[in-house]
């Protein structure tokens, strides 16, 4: 049996029985999936020996547990050392973890800097002290949808794979139903820049004790999209020990605001996304030092703020009349303003929105008035109008032009000056008159 099968049995990979026991290579992706693989039909693996990411469907591995698992002679370790295999895939698996913490160590003689579990159910104790002072190459580890014990009360673990995790770079956690997360895992994590925790069960009072003192020193990304949060005050408090944030995701939260904050963020954030968060008024204090701000998909009506650094700020989908002063933001480049109900752009925003790289305002209630439509032709003509034109940017009024494309509106000195054609006309045929007479 090759050294790669031994792996993938050790991973509880390979199953006696399923619907396709092989695998498929895609020589362009260099992408190999496998699914139920069994000792029988395990000759297909020899091509996934060509892949740089490898995704295994299925398997039972409890039939494994048993299976003897020793220690790799030289050539073993030779030909581990050997794969281009970059990224591992599982999926749909139930994992017990006591075979789980056997295998693990084999990936310090490849390359696998990705591991990916999706789907999984992970059963019962590991025994983790096998892994004590045992590095991995492995820098990014993705959980999505998977079931396991609660993280309080595993610390033992955490700490026999302390050497490893303390170099990993990116870890995942999505959709597992977390509801915290301990004080010392996090301090564990001495390299991770970036954590994602999207579409769990998070609370405002969980997030204190996960980013407590020492924990997560290096961080500079965290999504916390779709959780349980909802005060506004306490996120803010919550994250002022991570001096290295430079990137929030607060999105799909119902945030509310509290009376009288005074909690200030890192002065280290600078991308902020508080889209889809429910809210009717620009929460406050902002980042002061903030350069990408998401506040789409809100009930906004107005946006009366003054961020001196901020570059990119998107605002679409809320309710928005008019748009924001641009003189609050003198080094904004971008500009979003999609699904509103702004009718009409003045000459003075024109402009004020040419000096703006990426400028969108597609799917409002435009009047097709003649500063309405030539303010939008003559911003359209600059090239800073953004996807969506001109086909997403529609008259809804005068009636006349109701259901026309913007950019088909005849903006004509006869017909959006038409006194200063008149006048001049009139005083010529008054003058002819004279000189006939």
């Amino acid at each position: 049996m090759s050294v790669a099968v031994l792996l993938l049995l050790g991973l509880g990979l390979l199953e006696a029985e399923g619907r396709r026991n092989r695998c498929f290579f895609n020589r362009t992706r260099e992408y190999c999936k496998c699914y139920n693989l069994s000792e029988e039909t395990a000759g297909s693996l020899i091509q996934c020996l060509a892949a740089t990411v490898v995704e295994f469907q299925g398997g039972d591995l409890e039939k494994y547990i048993a299976f003897p698992i020793r220690d790799l002679d030289p050539s073993a370790i030779e030909t581990l050392g050997s794969l281009i295999i970059q990224k591992i895939i599982i999926g749909n698996v139930l994992v017990p973890e006591i075979l789980l913490a056997r295998v693990l160590k084999f990936f310090s003689y490849t390359h696998v800097k990705e591991l990916v579990f999706d789907s999984c159910v992970f059963q019962g104790t590991g025994d983790w002290h096998e892994m004590d002072g045992q590095s991995l190459p492995i820098l990014s580890l993705s959980f999505h949808n998977v079931t396991s014990a609660p993280l309080i009360g595993n610390e033992t673990a955490f700490s026999s794979l302390s050497t490893w995790l303390e170099t990993l770079q990116e870890l995942a956690v999505t959709s597992s139903h977390i509801t915290s997360l301990p004080c010392a895992i996090g301090r564990v994590f001495r390299a991770l820049h970036s954590l994602d925790l999207a579409q769990n069960s998070l609370g405002d009072g969980s997030l204190t004790p996960a980013f407590c003192q020492g924990a997560f020193p290096q961080l500079q990304v965290l999504t916390l999209q779709h959780n349980n949060l909802t005060s506004y005050h306490s996120v803010c408090e919550s994250v002022q020990l991570l001096r290295e944030l430079q990137d929030l995701n607060l999105s799909q939260n119902k945030l509310m605001p509290d009376p009288s904050s005074s909690c200030q963020w890192p002065a280290s954030l600078r991308i902020f996304n508080l889209s889809n968060t429910g809210l009717d008024e620009v929460l406050t204090p902002l980042p002061a030092n903030l350069e990408v701000l998401d506040l789409s998909y809100n009930h906004l009506h107005a946006v009366d703020i003054s961020l001196s650094s901020l570059k990119k700020l998107f605002l679409s989908q809320n309710l928005l009349q008019a748009i924001p002063s641009i003189r609050n933001y003198p080094v904004l480049d971008t500009l979003h303003l999609d699904n509103n109900s702004i009718t009409e752009l003045s000459w003075d925003e024109v402009k004020l929105l040419r000096r703006l790289q990426d400028v969108a305002v597609a799917d409002n209630p435009f009047n097709c008035s003649c500063s309405g439509a030539g303010g939008l032709q003559a911003l359209a003509a600059t090239g800073h109008l953004g996807q969506g034109w001109p086909q997403n940017y529609t008259c809804q009024s005068p009636p006349g032009y109701q259901g026309w494309l913007v950019a088909a509106v005849p903006v004509s000195v006869l017909r959006c000056h038409r006194a200063a054609v008149v006048a001049p006309l009139c005083v010529g045929l008054a003058v002819l008159v004279l000189a006939v007479a």
